[in-house]
């Protein structure tokens, strides 16, 4: 079903008209992702407009993704909303960078944020793993500053602090021939 053909909910998408301003508003980081997007980025119903119509044009249920994302995350509901994640709960593995929850979560929330990375395939394909172990590639070659780290890949750079690696670790960590 399309977005003019969904009960209750007007006929025109007006919302694709706010993802300029979205992505101003977030600094170009994508809420599910927390990396950059270099492209205008697409504007995501937290709340999915089949779910919740009277929400379809609230700048409050309005998430900065990714296209990938979010045509991943669809209509699910069982997604965690980015607004209210605590830093702990997701851990990047090392070297692998893949996502995984803290293990030292309770478990029905290490569940959620498990569903939430599948939910939103941000380990499916190896996609985004990929890209941030490039990014991580970088910074590690010294190719790119720690301060653009935080800038434009905030979740990396928490995770390089919380696991205490700097440049020389990461490189090591990584692997000795590192190409992106």
């Amino acid at each position: 079903m399309s977005g003019s053909q969904l009960k209750g909910v007007p006929k025109k998408n007006f919302w694709s008209k706010a993802a300029k301003e979205l992505h101003a508003a977030y600094g170009g980081i994508c809420a599910y992702t927390a990396m950059y997007l270099t492209e205008q980025g697409s504007v995501d119903h937290f709340h999915p407009k089949n779910v919740r119509p009277d929400l379809a044009y609230e700048w409050s249920n309005y998430r900065l993704a990714s296209g990938r994302v979010n045509t991943a995350k669809g209509s699910q509901t069982d997604i965690l909303d980015p607004f209210t994640l605590d830093d702990e709960w997701f851990y990047l593995d090392l070297p692998s960078c893949m996502l995984k929850p803290n293990p030292e979560l309770e478990k029905s929330l290490r569940s959620r944020v498990n569903g939430t990375i599948n939910g939103l395939k941000l380990n499916h394909d190896d996609y985004y793993a990929q890209e941030r172990c490039n990014i991580l590639i970088e910074y590690a070659n010294g190719d790119i500053s720690l301060n653009f780290l935080e800038r434009r890949y905030p979740f990396l750079a928490k995770e390089l602090a919380r696991q205490d690696l700097d440049q020389a670790a990461l490189r090591i960590l990584l692997g000795s021939d590192l190409a992106v």
